[in-house]
């Protein structure tokens, strides 16, 4: 498969239906923040040194892939011809029940906290944004177009998580929440 097409040199790109769109469409723009979500947890995983952090970024980093191949089939079909395509309530589940583990570890927030602390801590913030940037995306995109439910759901739950995890990871590190 050659990287190039030359399919998108006039500011189109193909959808998974073989529909053409433009590439500043926002269903693009809603798969496109979701890609530069997995690329920060990418880098996230990357300067991480611990495995079950590493094995649950790329986890959702797999969700990830999965929900924007949802995002880029407008008939809603990739879910039932490729399984990995399809995030369920079980994907949802799974997030929730990571959030529970480790918020149970630590104290209750009394007042906001500023993004930062050690470096894995700070990079799980930003990917909180970008992740809350493309939660916004996407229910845009659903006013105007059908988008299955559990998306929304899935990027909501996952900002709650890698707020999380940006603390369990400070706390870790012993590094201090920096009060607002």
């Amino acid at each position: 498969m050659k990287i190039y097409t030359k399919g998108g040199d006039l500011g189109e790109t193909g959808l998974v239906d073989g529909s053409r769109v433009r590439k500043d469409h926002l269903r693009v723009a809603a798969y496109g923040d979701l890609d530069e979500l997995n690329s920060v947890l990418g880098i996230t995983v990357a300067r991480s040194r611990r495995r079950d952090l590493r094995a649950l970024l790329i986890g959702i980093q797999r969700d990830l892939f999965a929900l924007g191949a949802q995002l880029a089939d407008p008939k809603h079909t990739i879910g039932e011809r490729k399984q990995k395509a399809a995030v369920t309530e079980k994907h949802v589940a799974h997030i929730e029940s990571e959030i529970d583990r480790r918020e149970a570890a630590l104290p209750p927030l009394r007042t906001f906290i500023l993004p930062g602390g050690s470096p894995v801590g700070a990079l799980l913030h930003l990917a909180r944004t970008v992740c809350r940037r493309a939660e916004r995306t996407i229910v845009t995109l659903a006013v105007r177009e059908p988008v299955d439910a559990r998306v929304i759901v899935y990027v909501n739950r996952l900002s709650d998580l890698l707020f999380v995890l940006a603390r369990h990871e400070n706390r870790r590190a012993r590094k201090p929440e920096t009060a607002w």
